[in-house]
Formats: structure tokens, sequence, C-alpha cells
């Protein structure tokens, strides 16, 4: 053991890959349920509980060097922010529970573990191709369990609600959504606007006719889960991801095909068309509707006092569910969470299991503190970018080169999905959202943690 763990890098080589594939293939089964909690805990988290413990015992004798690192030591501030917000939520404003906030705080240690992991799987370069493999590989096989749920009504495991999240075993029905092995259809389409990039990337760079045919299956899968995932933020995001890739690549001819062929793609799917019209219909009325009241104001007579003023017509009740819940409910939550602490929040799971937006849910649970600590992990990330670029651009090879500009595009997706959805909360998209960000640092870094 004391030998392997002096070379150990086909230990975390195999431990990534096998992380890879388990978190994203493995439904979210509750393992064990916990006695008054709507948290559960899941084979998944005895899984990170190994890494945590293997990367711990490699990472303890050089703790001081790797939290002296700018990255690492933000994930530690965020961390130690989180920990003082739930505190004082349990202590002070008692707008937390201890069982539950706990949990939540040590999910958010599990999901940066990737990072750690990532950071180790990247001490030899030419170990990504064999983790861009594995990512293909885990692509085919979620698109097989989507066709399955689509056309021969394979079991859909969700965690949308309290009921589903028990693990109760569904079936798709005309019209709802496509899940795959994910806990939700926003998940899986994150998961795409991610991992998307890095394949387009690939497929305008890599020469070899057989890996560009199996890059453009691929792709065509991801288009496909895209599609059925019926996500209106996720098709945008990823159409922004794929054309920043690009740009870093200079391949600017491609950023028009396949912002073209996508959006051919896109139009097949009648639901898609019809949520985007609703989109435009409903901000259209209510524009309609201001300008009635306006003018209807300007064209008044003067009140006489023995006219009885009849009662108002009520507004018409929007169509679009998913932006009421977000501005009539849950948007307006986090806000009041937040003006009941400013500083720090409300604590960990005060907020209850959904926002829709990760900034506000920031605000909101860890307060001021906790948003600019978690924002200053990408800043520090968008930094190694910036001033290894001129390294980047002569140093790495084409596959390097495309799997950088794929996460730098698909980051900047994930960032705007963050707008109006939970995505850093979602345990299959953190986790390996971290390990892969864990691995593009440790590429441009180029200095692994023994060092």
């Amino acid at each position: 053991m004391r030998k392997l763990f002096k070379s150990p890098d086909t230990i975390f080589k195999y431990l990534t890959a096998a992380v890879i594939m388990t978190i994203i293939l493995y439904p979210k089964f509750p393992f064990l349920r916990i006695p008054g909690l709507q948290v559960s805990i899941r084979l998944e988290d005895f899984l990170m509980a190994a890494v945590v413990g293997i990367c711990g015992i490699y990472l303890l004798p050089r703790l001081l060097r790797v939290f002296s690192l700018n990255i690492e030591k933000t994930i530690l501030i965020y961390l130690v922010v989180g920990l003082l917000s739930l505190l004082s939520a349990i202590f002070i404003t008692k707008t937390a529970g201890i069982e539950v906030g706990f949990l939540h705080w040590l999910r958010r240690i599990e999901y940066f573990a990737g990072f750690f992991l990532g950071v180790l799987a990247s001490r030899k370069r030419e170990n990504l191709g064999f983790y861009i493999k594995i990512l293909l590989l885990t692509l085919f096989i979620v698109f097989l369990y989507a066709a399955g749920q689509r056309y021969f009504y394979w079991p859909v495991i969700v965690t949308q609600n309290v009921e589903y999240a028990k693990g109760i075993a569904l079936r798709w029905i005309p019209g709802s959504h496509i899940n795959s092995t994910f806990a939700g259809h926003y998940d899986l389409a994150t998961f795409l606007v991610l991992v998307l990039p890095i394949f387009i990337s690939l497929f305008y760079v890599i020469k070899k006719i057989k890996t560009r045919i199996i890059l453009g299956i691929a792709i065509s899968c991801g288009l496909w889960l895209l599609l059925v995932s019926v996500s209106r933020i996720s098709i945008a995001s990823y159409l922004l991801a794929s054309s920043v890739a690009l740009l870093w690549l200079r391949k600017y001819k491609a950023i028009l095909v396949v912002i073209g062929v996508s959006l051919i793609f896109f139009s097949f799917s009648s639901d898609l068309r019809t949520r985007y019209v609703r989109i435009f219909d409903e901000a259209r009325k209510r524009l309609g509707e201001v300008t009635f009241y306006i003018h209807a104001q300007e064209d008044l007579p003067e009140r006489r006092t023995n006219v009885v003023t009849p009662m108002p017509t009520p507004m018409p009740v929007l169509e679009d569910r998913s932006s009421s819940i977000r501005l009539n409910v849950e948007w307006p939550r986090a806000i009041r969470a937040f003006s009941k602490n400013p500083l720090l929040g409300t604590g960990y799971s005060s907020i209850t299991l959904a926002t829709d937006n990760d900034y506000l849910r920031a605000l909101g649970e860890t307060g001021i503190l906790g948003l600019v600590a978690f924002s200053l992990i990408f800043i520090r990330i968008s930094e190694i970018l910036l001033t290894k670029y001129s390294l980047i651009k002569k140093e790495f090879s084409d596959i390097d080169k495309s799997f950088v500009a794929g996460m730098m595009g698909g980051s900047l997706g994930i960032l705007v999905n963050a707008l109006f959805v939970d995505v850093f909360e979602a345990s299959k998209f953190a986790i390996i959202f971290w390990i892969l960000i864990g691995i593009l640092v440790g590429f441009i870094r180029k200095k692994n943690y023994a060092e």
C-alpha cells in the first residue's frame, strides 16, 4: 500500500473513471432514509466518502501546500463561511435545523471532493484522452437509457418532490420530459451544456475520420437528449457555450454551422416550439396590458363624485407555470431569507429544496459573504485561464486545447443556467462538474500537490 501511494496515478485515474460513470449512470435510489427528514443518504454518498478518504490520506502530509493555492484556499473559505452561516441559522436566527443543515453542508464538501480528485487525476496529461472516452461512453449509455424510457417505458427515477424522492419508479407518458439516468430533466440538460461543447470542439480539431464519426454520433445523441429534455434555458446556454468554445478555437465558420444545425434539430420538437412561443406570447400580453393601462389612464375624464367607479378587471393568470413559480414564489422567498440576515443568510436548507436560481439561493442561505466566497472560486479559475493563455496556445496539443475550449464554453453556459436552475445543488451534476474543473485546473496549472 505504501509503495502504491508513492505513485498513485493509476488509482486516481481509474477512481475518477469509476466516479464519473457511477454518479451519472446509477439512478438516485435512496439507500438510507433519515426519520423526520426529507434528505436521504444514497450509495453515491458512500462512494464520495471513499473518495474523500483516499484523497485525504494522500493529501494529508501536503495539506498546507494544498490550501496555499488560490482556488483551494477559496474553496476552504467558502466552506468555512457556509459553516458560520449554518451555526448562525441554528443558534441565532433559528431558521435551520441541526441535522438537515449539517447534511446539506456535508453535501457541499462531497461536491468539492470531486475538484481535488480531478486535480490528482490530471497528474499525467496523457490521461485526458482516457477521460474523454469515459465521457463519450457514458453519454452513449445515457442516450440508450433515455431511448428506453421514451420507446420501451423503462423506469424513471426522479427526486423533484418528496414522494418521488423515495425511489418510486415511474413511467414516461406523452408530453412529459425525459430524464434518463438523471434525477430531473434540468439535471440532464445541464450536463449536456457542459459536455457537448467539449465534443463539438474535438470534432472540429481532430482530423481522423473514424474519431470524427464517433464524435458526430455522440453530438447527435446529445442534441436528441437536449431536445427531449425540453429545457428552454439549457438550449440557449448550449448554443452560447458551443459558440464560445469555437470562438476560442477560432473556428468562426463552425459557429454558424453548429447554430444552424442545432436550430434545425430543435425545430422538430413541437413541445419546444410551444414553450418558446408561450414566452413571447406572455411577454407581448404583459406589454399590451401595461400599454392599455397607460392609454386608459390618459383618456380618463375628470372624475365625478356622483359616479360609482367600477371594479377593475382582474389581470389574466399567466400560463407559464415554471416562470410564475420562480417570479411569485421561489425568488421572493430567497430575497426574504436574505433580508433576515444579509451577511450570513438563513442557513443551508432554510429555503426548501428549490429556488431555481443558484445565485439567489446562495444569497438567501449564506448571505453576501457566502455568495462572494462562491463567486471568488470562479474568479480564481478565470485568473488561471487568463494567466496561462499563452502557454495553452503554444504548448498544448489540439486535444488539450479542445478540452480547455469546451470547458470554458461549457462553464459559461452553466453559469447562465444557474440563473434559472439550482445546478450546483444537484448532486449528479455538481460532482461531475467539479471533477472536470479539477482536471482542467490541474492540466493548466502544470503542478500537482506533491511539488
